[in-house]
């Protein structure tokens, strides 16, 4: 089986070649035409010798998966649904809006954290990815984009808890933001969690730039219980505590996501008792009005509910906004696409995806 070539770093491609008699140079080269270049094969690298990029094509494959489904949507949403060598499928997603190219990956295939509306967690968690398969779905969605085009925004909001794959998320940041890498700025990442206050920390100490974007969805320990079952483990006020440390370490205004679930979560008493946890705190709320999904029994808020709860927040001059929706047509959300082929789900209706922040 070929080694993928976004699993190794440079070093280890200039001890591979070192093994083989080439130069140490050719490393950053080869790397240079797969991030700069859009190169998917190394059959185009021509500034190689040509014995070297046989031996390349032998022994090595730029992309590890295969495109087993790619949609456009009108908005122009693209969706890829990606099959991996282990035949296990992932989601990633390019969203065009104004000047904004933005991405939005998956870090697992499937999540662990059994949020009860969510489509990626039904069937769990299968396993973590690599780093190299973190990368490849940035530079796929990159290479969607005109030559003249290039990202400007990565959201890690995809299948899976960021947080629980901090290790592989943060070498594949790593490369993405380099300047060897893509070079995009730290500060134009948003790195998704349903709160796991270890592994916050620990993002915090890294001493990164990404901004940070906790799942919230209930404004009280009793109702997040019922709607993220981890919470009963890590508790609320924990993951309020490790978010105000993630705040101070970084300066980074911490944004709060928040589903809104038709008569569950969307009432006044929810909006008082949100507005009441976070008007001591620099934060943003992002509301997400639901969007049903085949088999769960959540129902999308009614447009005086959703009109209502921001105004009950910016009346508590809590900085709020509303997420559109795109990929309307595609199952763009996170998980249903992947569960649609997999199991043969009936579609309910458009399920769309989250824009950007």
């Amino acid at each position: 089986m070929k080694r993928p070539l976004l699993d190794a770093t440079t070093d280890d491609l200039k001890a591979w070649l070192a093994e083989r008699g080439h130069r140490a140079f050719h490393a950053p080269q080869v790397y240079r035409w797969v991030f700069e270049k859009r190169a998917e094969g190394f059959d185009t690298m021509s500034d190689l010798p040509k014995t070297l990029r046989q031996q390349l094509d032998d022994e090595w494959t730029v992309f590890s998966t295969a495109v087993a489904h790619h949609h456009v949507a009108p908005d122009g949403t693209d969706k890829l649904l990606l099959a991996c060598p282990d035949g296990r499928k992932i989601e990633c997603v390019l969203m065009a809006e104004d000047d904004r190219r933005t991405v939005c990956i998956s870090t697992q295939v499937g999540c662990g954290m059994g949020c009860v509306f969510c489509a990626s967690g039904l069937k769990g968690v299968e396993r973590n990815l690599t780093r190299g398969e973190i990368v490849e779905q940035v530079i796929r969605l990159r290479n969607l984009l005109p030559a003249d085009e290039r990202l400007t925004n990565l959201v890690v909001m995809g299948m899976g808890e960021s947080l629980a794959n901090l290790d592989n998320l943060v070498a594949a940041l790593d490369r993405i933001c380099s300047p060897e890498g893509l070079g995009l700025g730290q500060r134009r990442v948003t790195v998704s969690t349903v709160g796991l206050p270890e592994k916050m920390r620990k993002l915090a100490a890294l001493d990164r730039q990404y901004h940070l974007a906790v799942s919230l969805h209930a404004p009280t320990e009793a109702l997040r219980n019922e709607l993220v079952p981890v919470n009963e483990k890590v508790g609320l006020s924990a993951v309020m505590d490790a978010a105000d440390e993630y705040f101070r370490r970084s300066g980074r205004q911490v944004t709060f996501e928040y589903v809104l679930l038709r008569g569950i979560n969307d009432r006044p008493v929810d909006a008082s008792a949100l507005a009441a946890l976070l008007e001591s705190r620099k934060a943003h709320v992002n509301l997400i009005p639901y969007n049903p999904v085949a088999g769960l029994p959540f129902e999308r808020p009614a447009p005086e509910a959703v009109d209502r709860f921001v105004r009950t927040l910016k009346a508590r001059r809590i900085s709020v906004s509303v997420r559109k929706t795109k990929g309307r047509e595609i199952d763009a959300a996170c998980g249903q696409l992947r569960r649609r082929f997999e199991d043969g789900a009936p579609r309910r209706g458009p399920e769309p995806a989250a824009a950007p922040l």
